[in-house]
């Protein structure tokens, strides 16, 4: 097996990385580095660095390197980034990923794409769960690039006969997640609450309330929906990778600072631009069991930013 991963210096594809290296396939990592970090490289990983937007350059990679799989995890995924330059988040999100989509189907290679189930159905009401069924209601510009991208995916495969499968995270969290950018709650939380600094939950409807409400996953068990689509073992085009557990930001920062035995203050802050107020996937039945529970990937999150 041959595979093509994009962005495996980032937090997710870098799991990847390593999950495939394990297995001894054969995998090209591409990433520019302008989020990934150059030490979340497996040792030995053979490398290239690259930006998803530079057309000849993707092009000189896939005919060289003829992937059977291209794992698609490279894009702009920050809700705030996009609603301030939504022009960008397109231009990553939407068109570079064409590029890589044009570059697999002149090598006959399947897609695994990494899309968004935390953004792209909207607001979901209480006690419900959104599934694969639910018409998707993007909000931000970040959720409409990527349902975007996901609607070329199934105009090539009707036209070109290009293989796909969709994967909609919802909220991913783990190890090796940055700290230092504005997505990714639980790793914001972790190094602010290792350091002592306070942390402040943002609001979801009224200041001081307990915040929106998360579903969060483990990164392992999105490296394991991965796998199984690059394995070619899903059917499905379009899969929730989720808990559908909803978790409330207040929950999650008190979980955190009781696990890390934190002495930083918990406060509060405004609703933030682009933010939903609830979201929560039902997974699909073939990436339901076996999850990770929160309280266990909490523990070895705050783990890893201790070390």
């Amino acid at each position: 097996m041959r595979v093509l991963l994009t962005g495996g210096a980032g937090f997710i594809g870098s799991h990847v990385a390593d999950a495939l290296l394990d297995r001894g396939y054969e995998t090209l990592i591409v990433d520019d580095l302008s989020s990934g970090r150059r030490e979340n490289l497996p040792e030995g990983a053979e490398f290239r660095p690259l930006d998803i937007r530079d057309g000849d350059g993707v092009q000189a990679v896939f005919r060289e390197f003829r992937p059977d799989v291209v794992c698609h995890q490279a894009a702009q995924t920050s809700v705030a980034i996009s609603t301030r330059e939504p022009l960008r988040d397109a231009d990553i999100n939407v068109l570079g990923s064409i590029r890589l989509l044009d570059a697999a189907r002149d090598v006959g290679a399947r897609i695994v794409f990494a899309s968004t189930g935390g953004a792209i159905y909207g607001e979901v009401p209480e006690d419900q769960a959104a599934d694969e069924q639910w018409l998707p209601k993007p909000v931000s510009p970040y959720a409409c690039s990527k349902y975007a991208f996901e609607n070329y995916l199934h105009g090539y495969r009707a036209e070109h006969g290009v293989q796909a499968t969709i994967l909609r995270y919802a909220n991913v969290y783990g190890p090796r997640q940055d700290p230092h950018g504005e997505a990714g709650v639980v790793a914001i939380f972790a190094r602010r609450l290792k350091d002592g600094e306070p942390i402040r939950i943002n609001a979801r409807r009224a200041l001081g309330d307990d915040g929106c409400v998360r579903d969060y996953i483990s990164v392992r068990d999105v490296v394991r929906a991965n796998l199984l689509a690059i394995d070619g073992k899903l059917e499905p085009m379009v899969m929730n990778v989720g808990t559908g557990i909803g978790t409330s930001t207040g929950t999650l920062a008190r979980e955190l600072h009781k696990t890390m035995s934190s002495r930083s203050e918990i406060g509060h802050g405004a609703r933030r631009p682009g933010d939903l107020e609830r979201s929560v996937l039902r997974p699909h039945p073939d990436l339901a069991q076996g999850l990770v529970p929160l309280a266990e990937g909490l523990r070895e999150t705050a783990a890893w930013f201790a070390r």
